[in-house]
């Protein structure tokens, strides 16, 4: 694997100009103080409960996202650059679900194969000819970006259903403000405290039925789900009702919020529920989540749900290796933002080349999330390589694989000192009936572990703030 690209030293160990003045400050606090103020973080985190749960682990508890103190900065010229590769992405998954769900041109035409839609676990018929509000599917986009060198940002992932994680963002910068005054006094850093606004004008703005006051909630699975924390965080922030399934009722094909005052209406749902468990009527029937009636109310145009039923159609691992021929597809243009390399396994030419090159690659489930199901070949022993052949033989369609990228790296704060540390980003693209908004900087996710390039918070993954510089 190359030796990973520092974003804050060079080769020749000079200090990039962005990070001058992070260095000058880094090399003046004592270790002590930065530690101390790590563990002042830890616990206003904990004091305001910003906690998660691993599903699927025995005893699970809930537990924090170790958050790094040392800031990841990006400069205006970068981000420019990013937001409009970022913007670009979205606008192409909006038309290429608005395609897969009425004239499928981009079936027709061979730009992507017919099985991954219609054999697609998240493929919704009952969306089939459906329109929806404004002709948008993605309201709420989580775009996963990588760097390896100096002058390209890279797209792992595409998050198109529910992505997660806007909450850390502005609890981190939250946090960094109150513990570090003096060192964002010595830069000129971007605001991400407008998120919050932008979010409720773009969910405004999706109102079906033209309201000048649309009434807006966030619909929740409840106090026992992973991301409840951000569910309730989130309400808070926008100064909207947070609801259960059991909190609302559809009648004459619209949807109502009980309230001491009686039935209120509402007209754009920000839903933190999977598909499956929206609607018992149209979905699963054994649950117990969601709504019943909720897609009938949602056919007949009266309430906007943010994301659109059916979007995990555009954002497995398998459509992602395609998003570059979609890009150009529906745009008539190149992508501002490069793919990672990808081998399709159900290829069979792609096949025999993970096949014989698995020490090296990173091979991941289509619909794999939070780094399970996946094999990271240079950090794997042979037995685990093995098994991962098996399961590769026994169904090459349900896998996808990569090279081992070697994720740039910033300084993070660890016992020995700063040291640095693998990381991507997240940044939040905001898609209303007006205009995209994207909040300058995102979510930097870090391996906290020396060596670990994988930065998911379910495999001990941490987070930091991302400055973006004013120009």
């Amino acid at each position: 694997m190359a030796r990973a690209f520092d974003e804050m030293s060079s080769d020749d160990g000079s200090v990039r100009k962005a990070y001058e003045t992070l260095s000058r400050w880094l090399t003046s606090v004592p270790h002590d103080v930065l530690d101390h103020r790590r563990k002042e973080a830890e616990y206003i985190f904990r004091r305001i409960g910003i906690t998660f749960a691993v599903y699927g682990e025995q005893n699970a508890q809930e537990r924090l996202i170790p958050f790094d103190i040392v800031p990841r900065i990006i400069t205006s010229d970068e981000w420019t650059r990013l937001a409009k590769g970022l913007e670009q992405r979205v606008k192409a998954l909006n038309l290429y679900i608005k395609d897969v769900y009425s004239k499928r041109e981009v079936l027709r035409a061979g730009i992507v194969p017919e099985e991954l839609v219609y054999q697609n676990p998240a493929f919704r018929p009952e969306m089939n000819g459906q329109s929806v509000p404004h002709d948008l599917y993605v309201h709420i986009a989580g775009i996963d970006i990588v760097r390896t060198d100096p002058n390209s940002f890279y797209v792992l992932e595409d998050n198109a259903r529910t992505p997660s994680g806007v909450s850390y963002m502005l609890e981190n910068r939250e946090i960094m403000l109150r513990l570090f005054p003096e060192l964002f006094s010595m830069h000129r850093v971007a605001p991400v405290e407008n998120y919050a606004d932008d979010l409720l004008a773009t969910l405004r703005s999706l109102s079906p039925n033209g309201a000048h006051e649309p009434n807006v909630a966030i619909l929740t699975p409840g106090i026992y789900n992973s991301a409840y924390y951000e569910h309730s965080f989130l309400a808070d922030k926008l100064g909207v009702d947070l609801v259960e399934g059991r909190d609302l009722f559809v009648e004459d094909n619209v949807v109502y919020m009980r309230t001491t005052e009686g039935p209120k209406r509402l007209d754009v749902i920000y839903r933190r529920l999977d598909d499956d468990f929206l609607d018992p009527l149209a979905f699963r029937p054994d649950s117990v989540l969601g709504v019943p009636g909720l897609m009938s109310a949602y056919k007949a145009g009266n309430v906007t749900l943010t994301n659109a039923v059916g979007t995990g159609v555009a954002d497995d691992k398998a459509v992602y290796s395609y998003m570059p021929e979609i890009i150009k597809f529906y745009l008539g243009e190149e992508p501002l933002l490069a793919n990672v390399p990808t081998w399709r396994c159900r290829e069979p030419d792609h096949l025999k080349y993970v096949l014989e090159h698995l020490g090296e690659l990173v091979v991941k489930e289509v619909h794999g999330s939070g780094g399970y199901g996946m094999l990271v070949g240079p950090k794997s022993d042979k037995a685990q390589i093995e098994a991962f052949r098996a399961k590769l033989k026994h169904d090459p369609a349900n896998f996808i694989a990569q090279p081992t990228l070697a994720l740039s790296t910033c300084p993070t704060l660890v016992d020995e000192g700063v040291a640095p540390r693998h990381v991507d980003l997240r940044p939040f693209i905001l898609s209303g009936s007006d205009k995209v908004r994207i909040v300058p900087g995102g979510l930097t996710r870090v391996a906290m572990k020396e060596g670990s390039l994988v930065v998911n918070s379910s495999q001990g993954g941490g987070t930091k703030d991302t400055w973006v510089l004013d120009a």
